[in-house]
């Protein structure tokens, strides 16, 4: 079934949601973001921060800016600098607002910690540093309710599940065979999607790496996929046959044919879909577009229903979203975009507004929403508990109820075992970088091993000398 985007309207309170983009001095200036064609946003936001991946010269780095300090940023402004190779990926955990995840060329994912107030210099100590793909990893994703569980996909094709609280990849997902283009899970984290360069759409039980449903996309070459809430529906953004871009909504428990399938434009930079669940509000926007169309999802037909456009001349490279607890509820802000204008070194925040004339809360377009308190522990989630998010209200503003405290395990460097595998072992290098990667560290681990191996002899030798003073003395003693 094919559908025009075309308004034909009729009854919505988001009918009339128009976007607002933040005067200058509300914009961030000055920003050295990242010249990297890999197809990611390259930037995350939270109440507190703003995070951007910059253009560098050796290594990876990204900034970390206030999100009240506005304005022009100072050109020796610190990063976030402990990366060898270039950052594809970050994302800030949803509940502890000081920690983010970055992933790297480099073969690494890190958890950094970033102080109160953001950097005074630059940072290049991560809390966690986990080593487990054999190639650049693209992806990261925080689990959406369990406080301690990240997942990376890398170019080895896999997809590694790390328990954060022992610093350790837990559980291996291996049934993709090119490299996966985007993750999303639904609402309690029991369910993963993932659309894969091999045309394939799967949603997956994380857990076990089952792969509960698989689409193979002929006429639909799906780019990115998104869970639509609880919907039990899954929307992906992709190109059609003739190479129109084109969205699709799915049934999670069948994926043999999409239910809907609705061409947007010939354009031909790839779409990014955003999902509102409170408000069951999609958004799309094209990379190199400058405009954000949005559109209401609904169960009944005709299941997506365009509502607007919002336009801007300049370009956007990616996208961050403020979590729901940072938004204006005063202004009935029901959305934030914080865009990358690459070519200005710009981020300018779009407020996506619904037009009220009461200044009372509104109660209809702020239903309860997923919070910052985590639904469970990584442990738990692991042993097969799943639970919905727990909810906040955002009537009172945002106050927390409790302060988390995020605690790095303390570990060794040892082999990194996922069914049955030694991660770092058996893995050959495929580039030149990754050789020498391998060759350095392997040299430390050489060193180290050196190092051992003489103070083990000398504490032989001191336990030598001691055994030998004793045989002198025990005879006198007889």
């Amino acid at each position: 079934m094919t559908m025009s985007w075309r308004p034909t309207y009729r009854s919505s309170k988001f009918r009339n949601v128009y976007g607002k983009v933040g005067n200058r001095e509300h914009c961030y200036d000055g920003i050295p973001i990242t010249k990297n064609v890999h197809d990611n946003h390259f930037c995350a936001v939270n109440s507190k921060f703003l995070a951007v991946v910059t253009e560098s010269a050796g290594g990876g780095s990204f900034i970390i800016i206030p999100v009240s300090q506005s304005g022009r940023l100072d050109s020796h402004y610190p990063k976030v600098c402990g990366h060898q190779g270039n950052v594809l990926d970050i994302k800030w955990n949803p509940f502890f607002e000081n920690i983010i995840a970055s992933c790297s060329e480099d073969t690494s994912v890190r958890v950094w910690e970033i102080p109160e107030g953001g950097l005074r210099r630059n940072m290049t100590e991560a809390v966690l540093e986990l080593y487990g793909h054999s190639r650049r990893v693209g992806l990261i994703e925080w689990h959406p309710t369990s406080s301690g569980i990240l997942f990376s996909a890398g170019y080895d094709y896999k997809i590694l599940i790390w328990n954060l609280e022992i610093g350790e990849p837990v559980k291996m997902i291996d049934c993709h065979t090119d490299v996966i283009l985007s993750m999303s899970f639904n609402t309690d984290g029991s369910l993963l999607a993932t659309s894969c360069k091999d045309k394939k759409l799967r949603v997956i039980e994380p857990r076990s790496g089952r792969v509960l449903q698989q689409a193979s996309c002929k006429n639909h070459r799906v780019n990115r996929v998104v869970f639509l809430g609880n919907m039990k529906r899954l929307l992906t953004t992709g190109v059609s046959r003739w190479n129109t871009r084109q969205i699709a909504l799915w049934d999670q428990e069948d994926l043999s044919m999409p239910i809907v399938e609705e061409d947007i434009d010939g354009l031909s930079g790839l779409l990014f879909p955003f999902y509102d669940t409170d408000t069951h509000m999609l958004y799309l926007a094209g990379k190199g577009d400058g405009n954000i169309r949005y559109f209401e999802i609904t169960t009944e037909k005709p299941y997506i229903q365009y509502l607007m456009e919002f336009r801007s001349p300049a370009p956007q490279k990616g996208l961050g979203v403020m979590p729901k607890h940072g938004l204006d509820v005063a202004a009935c802000e029901v959305f934030r975009f914080y865009k990358l204008v690459t070519l200005k070194g710009l981020i300018e925040p779009i407020s996506m507004i619904v037009p009220r004339r009461s200044d009372t809360y509104q109660e209809d377009i702020y239903p309860m929403t997923a919070g910052t308190e985590p639904a469970l522990s990584a442990s738990e989630w692991l042993s097969g508990i799943d639970r919905d998010p727990v909810l906040m209200s955002l009537k009172d503003g945002y106050h927390r109820p409790n302060q988390l405290v995020f605690k790095a395990p303390v570990k060794e460097k040892k082999s990194v075992v996922v069914n049955g595998i030694d991660l770092l072992e058996n893995v050959p290098p495929r580039t030149e970088n990754e050789l020498l990667r391998m060759f350095f560290r392997q040299q430390d681990e050489l060193r180290r091993l050196k190092e051992e191996l003489t103070t083990k002899d000398v504490r032989i030798r001191q336990l030598e000398l001691e055994l030998n003073n004793l045989k002198n003395v025990s005879p006198t003693n007889v």
